[in-house]
């Protein structure tokens, strides 16, 4: 009942009548109506109760020095004025510092979605080979050795060796790669991902909690467990805030003899504007990122952007689009032009499923060309496919699956395809009736802002690393049009985990920009997430401090200089209300301020923290 009582109290409706209780406090007296009972009353029982109950929880519950907070300062002056009649001060310094406490609340607020939505992934059934045949289990009753079979189109449901069958494994919730990865018998597979074509069978090596998936899963959990939040300016300010204006009050009461002036100094004392310099100032800048199509879910991760010194990208879907286009079409001789290649090559895999199948069908179809339909078409899972097209066959597929097929190799084609893979292209060789006729290249295509960004942070003192699942020699290749020099490749998401700690444990304040599942804990670990928010996955945004919307790598600076400049506008904004404080403590002491005339000017330092950081939230930041 009575945590209920204090929800409703601390809610925004019961703040805003309070706060139109105090200003028919203050001015129905200056028109002449007097109220039986002062309107103050109410904001003092609805802003002041959950301040009271704040302050004496802390003074129990905490060790040492963080039993003296703001919450206790505050309850104190307001008492104080309580105590000499004076509500109107009363309640003007609970409602600003509920008002504070609102803002903070809404500024540092952070969803727990991501978590559900990864551990939604977890496959819960397998297929186990028995004596008699097939059977189906839940996912916690595989025991490692079992023999599991893995039809197309099914999730991976603990970590194995393949057995027996050849298919293409969909990775990219564990590695971000784009492109599915040919597995073979001895070959390692992976708990939640994705069997593309052919059926095969594998062995449990890891279940349960020790498979590849479960321990991202717990990667999440546990950074989200070790990012404390900062303490609040105005908790760390309270352990010498209180007893100064403690010992300034009892001095002042003492020396002048007059309570009225030692309740002034408790009024005028208390750091409401403190309170509110940090949360007002970082609602404008969340509020002039969103203008800009980047959200910020809290005011620890734009204060930490300003202190970043190094940024770890992963590549597919960040720095690069995360779709394979085509970007090579190379006939070997003159007698085949690119037409005809490109033309044979996409009406062969018009009815393949691979990736890159469609996506030479679709670069096709956007050349307008005329495209044929196949009489017979076969896939031999991770090497190649062959179709009919009229009256000849066509091969397309990698050297393997051609050499299967007894197709003279030469060592053009040969040095063709190691040329475009050093480029971390992938290759496609086209084959008509037994003869060569080209190779067909496919890449996934590099941000146009990617190198220009990379540019700019260098400028600004900021290391770039590439943190990805890709292979060596494609990650290399990117790293190298964007002007990255340090490079992590075949990293699963425990590996950019480890590789971000290391950088942090050098004195680093690293952010990771990523847009994959498999770039949450790393989103996590690191001091500050950026997430690929339009065609990021869920999981990735809801782990990250920042989503850009856009998925413009541009603002990555822009967001450096906002947080730079939000951090000098609390700095400069607790300086300013710190001197308004001092002047008017001294005024108090003098006895030129009365418990009410020192509320409003304490309220006017309130008021100039917010028009501070309503001109932040204009600023204009040069691109």
């Amino acid at each position: 009942m009575g945590k209920e009582l204090l929800e409703k109290l601390e809610s925004i409706p019961a703040t805003l009548v309070g706060g139109l209780c105090l200003v028919l406090s203050f001015v129905l007296p200056k028109v002449g109506v007097v109220l039986p009972i002062d309107p103050a009353w109410v904001t003092v029982i609805i802003s002041g109760i959950p301040l009271l109950v704040a302050a004496i929880r802390k003074l129990f519950r905490n060790r040492g020095i963080s039993k003296i907070s703001s919450a206790l300062l505050i309850s104190l002056a307001m008492i104080a004025a309580i105590a000499i009649g004076d509500l109107f001060a009363a309640g003007e310094v609970a409602f600003i510092m509920a008002i504070g406490e609102i803002l903070e609340e809404w500024t540092t607020g952070r969803a727990k979605r991501g978590l559900t939505k990864l551990m939604s992934l977890a496959p819960v059934h397998g297929r186990r080979i028995t004596e008699n045949g097939e059977e189906w289990v839940a996912a916690e009753d595989i025991r490692e050795g079992d023999i599991l079979r893995i039809l197309p189109g099914e999730t991976v449901p603990v970590d194995g060796v393949v057995v027996s069958g050849e298919s293409s494994v969909d990775q990219s919730v564990l590695t971000g790669e784009s492109l599915p990865v040919d597995k073979m018998i001895g070959d390692s597979v992976f708990c939640g991902t994705v069997n593309c074509f052919g059926a095969m069978d594998i062995r449990a090596t890891k279940v349960g909690e020790n498979s590849s998936l479960q321990k991202l899963i717990r990667l999440v959990k546990e950074a989200e467990e070790n990012k404390a939040p900062t303490a609040r300016i105005a908790d760390k300010c309270a352990s010498w805030l209180v007893p100064l204006a403690l010992l300034i009050a009892i001095v002042t009461g003492f020396v002048t003899t007059d309570i009225t002036r030692a309740v002034t100094v408790l009024v005028v004392f208390c750091p409401c504007a403190l309170v509110l310099a940090t949360p007002t100032a970082i609602m404008a800048a969340i509020g002039q990122a969103t203008h800009h199509g980047i959200i910020i879910k809290s005011g620890e991760a734009l204060e930490k952007m300003g202190k970043v010194d190094a940024v770890a990208f992963d590549k597919t879907g960040t720095l690069t689009h995360g779709r394979l286009e085509v970007c090579d079409v190379l006939p070997l001789d003159d007698s085949t032009t690119k037409e005809t290649l490109l033309t044979l090559a996409a009406s062969a895999e018009k009815k393949s499923e691979h990736p890159l199948g469609k996506a030479i069908v679709r670069y096709a179809q956007g050349q307008n060309l005329p495209l044929t339909e196949a009489s017979s078409f076969t896939m031999t899972a991770g090497m190649g496919i062959a179709a009919q097209i009229a009256d000849s066959t066509v091969l397309c597929g990698n050297q393997s699956f051609l050499e299967k097929h007894q197709i003279t190799w030469k060592d053009r084609v040969a040095e063709t395809a190691d040329r475009l893979r050093l480029q971390g292209k992938a290759t496609v060789i086209v084959a008509q009736n037994g003869n060569l006729l080209g190779v067909i290249a496919l890449s996934d295509t590099l941000r146009p802002e990617a190198k220009r960004m990379v540019n700019r942070l260098q400028d600004i003192h900021t290391e770039t690393v590439l943190l990805t699942g890709d292979n060596t020699l494609t990650a290399h290749y990117f790293a190298e049009q964007v002007g990255i020099s340090a490079v992590h490749a075949d990293l699963l998401p425990e590996q950019k985990v480890t590789r971000i700690a290391a950088l942090q444990a050098e004195g680093h304040t690293v952010c990771m920009v990523g847009d994959g599942i498999n770039d949450a804990p790393a989103l996590k670990t690191a001091a500050v997430g950026v997430a690929m928010g339009s065609m990021g996955s869920d999981i990735a945004v809801e782990a990250a401090d920042i989503a850009l919307m856009g998925d413009d790598l541009s603002k990555i600076p822009y967001l450096k200089r906002l947080s730079v400049a939000t951090v000098r506008t609390i700095t400069f904004s607790i300086t300013l209300s710190m001197v308004i404080n001092l002047f008017a403590v001294l005024c108090s002491v003098l006895g030129w301020l009365t418990p009410t005339t020192g509320a409003l000017v304490h309220n006017a330092g309130s008021v100039f923290v917010v028009l501070i950081a309503a001109l932040l939230y204009d600023r204009k930041f040069k691109e």
